[in-house]
């Protein structure tokens, strides 16, 4: 097989694997290249708990590697052709690339070589899916709704790129195989691979442009969601105060439309009589948000369609701060109505949530400045962190120590990351994780791209320091009493906590 036909394999996600009748009974022994990416490493899970016979390979070792040896799943470290000797399935993510060893002997032995999506799409057979999709807000969105499936009795399966945070401070791991019918999973739109799953419900979180080095642009982009929506075999669940979702929403065909159910903190009398293309409509009625607590209280307006009976009102609180997360809960609580659960018990459960791992996660508290974590990484959703912090803590001063993710986000992006950063009092900007980017591809894409972008935004401090390690320890360092400083962003970032937090203890005279 020629390196060009073996590309153009591998680098088709949208081609579907398996027959809507078969089962993981196909598989036979599975091995996934990247097995401790937050995607495949669920997935994998997933299937040894099925009784798959599972091995991976990686680079180096992880906290996800180290648990999935501790389960039993065989890891080789370092990418080798005779690591899928032994395979009759191998998996891939779009972050391998055509020339990985492992990629290429599995092509030419002949063996089943499918995407990452096509086993998810697997797993969804024959279940109550649930997919969550959108350029934000699907982590916990999805993680909500499982938790409130698991409280309300229903032990769903959930495939969630990334972790829960348990209510005593442990941590949860995105996937699960559940007893229940139900099967939740985040619908990565990152590469057009959402594409191929035909859900019970379809939740769309918003569809802002992102992704752009794979769409091009947002026409595309947007199509993509249009088309993804159109396979839910059910009802589509969409935020309707996100303009590009509501612009999806509008472009949804008559009969998809007629079982959509839209949500959002707009009064519906602004939509007009068509503005929701025939849509029902879940109506958030923000009340007020409780500084010393953080909990954001709200009412939902849930319309008959949602309820299978009679409209209702429904008192929610929330432990996790932001009307972004009142969005994502009113998301989760009507998938969770849609699929049977009490409403009253579904607000119930959710007000035990306490948030994804890595959702304004708070890490430390040292001489009265505390320390949060966050996976913010687009314009967007560091805007709504920032709008979350300043409701929760409004007489703090908010620094931020940003880590832009991808090279090409942040060229893409530049100006609106600065707009949205300038909602912090003090910002410092670190070098670009690049995940499957390479630096020589951008040329002068670094922090400075975005730090520029800041010049003439008033009251705000910009620095640009590209050592990570540096960064955290000035932030440290400019750090006072009833302080509140950030750490955010999708790459490595999350280790700066403790860098700071011991940074703080070290100079605590420093806070006084």
């Amino acid at each position: 097989m020629s390196a060009d036909t073996t590309s153009s394999i591998i680098l088709d996600p949208a081609r579907a694997a398996f027959q809507p009748e078969e089962t993981t009974d196909v598989l036979g022994a599975t091995h996934f290249i990247g097995i401790g990416g937050a995607g495949m490493s669920v997935l994998a899970e997933m299937l040894h708990e099925r009784g798959v016979a599972v091995t991976g390979s990686d680079r180096e070792r992880s906290a996800k590697t180290d648990r999935l040896v501790e389960l039993g799943i065989p890891v080789a470290f370092g990418q080798r052709a005779e690591n899928v000797a032994d395979a009759d399935t191998i998996v891939y993510s779009s972050a391998i690339k055509p020339d990985n060893p492992e990629i290429v002997a599995a092509h030419g032995s002949d063996k089943r070589v499918v995407h990452r999506s096509d086993i998810l799409a697997l797993l969804m057979h024959g279940r109550r899916a649930v997919t969550v999709a959108g350029a934000h807000g699907k982590t916990t969105t999805s993680s909500m709704l499982a938790h409130v499936l698991g409280r309300c009795g229903q032990d769903p399966s959930y495939a969630i790129g990334g972790s829960i945070q348990g209510p005593d401070g442990t941590t949860i791991d995105g996937g699960h195989v559940g007893a229940g019918a139900a099967l939740v999973a985040e619908a990565d739109e990152s590469d057009g691979s959402f594409e191929k799953y035909h859900p019970e419900i379809a939740v769309i979180t918003n569809c802002e442009a992102d992704h752009l080095d794979h769409y091009g642009d947002e026409t595309h982009y947007r199509a993509a969601f249009v088309e993804h929506a159109g396979h839910a075999t059910g009802h589509v669940v969409i935020c309707a105060d996100d303009t590009d979702a509501l612009a999806v929403l509008r472009a949804l065909d008559p009969a998809v439309a007629a079982h959509a159910i839209a949500y959002g903190t707009a009064d519906p009398a602004t939509f007009g009589d068509d503005g929701l293309n025939g849509a029902a409509y879940v109506h958030i009625e923000s009340e007020r948000e409780a500084a010393e607590t953080g909990a954001e209280h709200f009412t939902l307006h849930l319309p008959a369609e949602a309820t299978g009976g009679e409209a209702l009102d429904l008192p929610v609180t929330l432990a996790v701060p932001g009307l972004h997360n009142a969005r994502n809960a009113a998301a989760a609580l009507t998938a969770a109505v849609l699929l049977g659960v009490a409403p009253s018990d579904a607000a119930e459960a959710i007000a035990s949530f306490r948030g994804a791992s890595r959702r304004f996660q708070i890490r430390g508290v040292v001489k009265q400045v505390t320390v949060v974590d966050d996976y913010a990484h687009h314009p967007t959703e560091i805007a709504a962190l920032l709008d979350a912090a300043r409701r929760r803590y409004p007489h703090s001063v908010i620094r931020v120590l940003f880590q832009p993710h991808l090279f090409s986000r942040t060229k893409f992006f530049a100006h609106e990351f600065a707009e949205a950063l300038a909602k912090a009092d003090d910002v410092i900007v670190t070098g670009v994780f690049p995940a499957r980017e390479k630096q020589e591809d951008f040329p002068g894409v670094g922090p400075l791209t975005i730090v520029r972008e800041s010049q003439g935004m008033s009251g705000v401090e910009f620095r640009a320091v590209d050592d990570m390690n540096l960064a955290a320890r000035m932030m440290a360092m400019r750090a006072h009493h009833g302080d509140v400083v950030f750490t955010v962003g999708a790459g490595d970032i999350t280790d700066m906590d403790e860098v700071i937090l011991h940074a703080l203890e070290a100079h605590r005279e420093s806070c006084d």
